[in-house]
């Protein structure tokens, strides 16, 4: 792989001037801005590595944008990426404008570079190199790049129904990846799945003097009654029948959990906050961050929350839920049971609608995409990967993967720090060259894989 890789740190400026254009511009799906543009660019960049891209439509979202290249063998390895970022607000806390891509101090700084635009590049230059010093691809590769991962991929399982062909594959490297907080190479065999629900409540036609709160219901506090009853001060959920299908974690599992570093220090250093939920720590801390399900209040908005005082009874109260979901919770499932709480509770009137629901999945740890990924980052980094069974946060893996039967494993160029969803996102300029490089090297040990 030698060759490939001088022919990489050649042209590494070269790639890393195609991520900058990619990051220059805006692709924000939650606010409809820069879509269409985004979309021509990742095909014209899938176009000059030869990939025969389109844009296929998935019933009135944003288009996903399809490529493919043949190998030399049939065998096929698929990438899923997505093309829409988080918006870049709020501006005042970046240190250089979002959208310009500068790179200060070994870190490219931008909306987008570590979610999800630099493993897009990454991903195409990978094929750009291997095929341009050996020929040829050592295998077949699909490129499946989604532009609502970030609103939650409402529109993608109608891509995955009406063409299963195109995402028909031996195995699939997942959209991210990249390093733990303590710089080591970590492996992701799974996400969560998510519940995600709007909750609304209705006052007055209009909001009113505060005066008469002695008369007129008070929509805001209706909803934190509502959400009161969703969880107990244990943080245990309190809807009945929600935990009823959580499949607990095999030995295996187990024991992958254990072999994770201790990197509890460190987290809450980052974080800032001076110890985790309930006290816990070790092993239980890892089961709770990995295996069980969640419910968290995401955000929550009525009256006047602006400066100074404004004595106000609000007309509308409206909050945000995400329930994170493990095997085999179903998000279908657990919005009913949601409903049925509510309704039970006597809150009947309280509006429930959901948002984006995605379905836990997993990988087996013995699968072997999982041992070429684990194998080729050992070799790559000097040292070992951090292999865990799934992931804490959620992502269509079930509907582009599991459902078909498909192996999936993340490899990126993220880290720890990488600051996702958050000001000042950014990675390290030679993460974002190794990663090339451990793509080329996947491909070419997949391809090597007995069937």
């Amino acid at each position: 792989m030698q060759d490939i890789y001088d022919y990489v740190d050649q042209h590494a400026q070269s790639y890393i001037a195609d991520l900058q254009r990619l990051l220059r511009q805006p692709s924000v799906a939650a606010q409809s801005v820069g879509m269409e543009a985004c979309a021509g660019l990742v095909e014209e960049m899938l176009a000059g590595v030869g990939a025969r891209p389109r844009q296929v439509d998935t019933r009135g979202g944003f288009p996903v944008v399809y490529g493919e290249i043949a190998g030399a063998t049939t065998k096929t390895l698929s990438f899923y990426n997505h093309y829409d970022v988080q918006p870049a607000d709020p501006l005042d806390l970046w240190e250089s404008d979002p959208w310009a891509a500068e790179i200060r101090a070994g870190r490219l700084w931008a909306r987008g570079c570590s979610d999800n635009k630099g493993n897009i590049a990454a991903r195409i230059a990978a094929v750009d190199a291997y095929q341009r010093v050996r020929g040829q691809l050592p295998l077949s590769v699909k490129f499946i790049i989604e532009g609502e991962e970030e609103i939650g991929s409402p529109h993608l399982e109608h891509f995955a129904e009406d063409h299963p062909d195109l995402c028909r594959a031996d195995a699939c490297i997942w959209e991210f990846g990249g390093k733990d907080i303590d710089a080591r190479p970590i492996v992701h065999l799974g996400l969560k799945g998510i519940c995600y629900v709007e909750l609304r409540v209705k006052g007055a036609r209009m909001d009113q003097h505060s005066s008469i709160a002695t008369s007129v219901p008070n929509p805001a506090w209706r909803l934190a009654w509502a959400l009161a009853s969703l969880k107990g001060p244990d943080e245990r959920v309190l809807i009945p029948g929600f935990y009823d299908k959580v499949v607990p974690p095999t030995d295996e599992e187990l024991v992958a959990l254990e072999r994770m570093p201790d990197t509890e220090s460190q987290r809450l250093e980052h974080l800032g906050v001076p110890g985790f939920l309930l006290g816990l720590s070790g092993m239980e801390l890892k089961k709770r961050d990995y295996f069980e399900p969640t419910c968290t209040i995401s955000g929550i908005e009525s009256g006047y929350t602006g400066e100074g005082s404004k004595t106000v009874l609000p007309s509308r109260a409206m909050a945000k839920v995400d329930m994170r979901l493990v095997l085999d919770q179903d998000p279908e499932e657990i919005f009913a049971l949601l409903r049925a709480h509510l309704d039970a509770q006597g809150f009947d009137d309280i509006e429930s609608i959901l948002l984006g629901p995605e379905r836990p999945a997993r990988t087996p740890m013995s699968a072997p995409i999982a041992r070429v990924v684990v194998d080729t980052y050992r070799e790559l980094h000097g040292q070992e990967p951090v292999v865990t069974p799934t992931s804490a946060g959620s992502g269509p893996w079930y509907q582009l993967c599991s459902r078909f039967g498909i192996d999936a494993c993340t490899a990126g160029v993220g880290h720890a720090r990488s600051q996702a969803h958050a000001p000042n996102e950014n990675i390290y300029v030679d993460d974002f060259i190794r990663g090339i490089k451990h793509i080329c090297t996947i491909m070419d040990r997949f391809a090597a894989e007995p069937a």
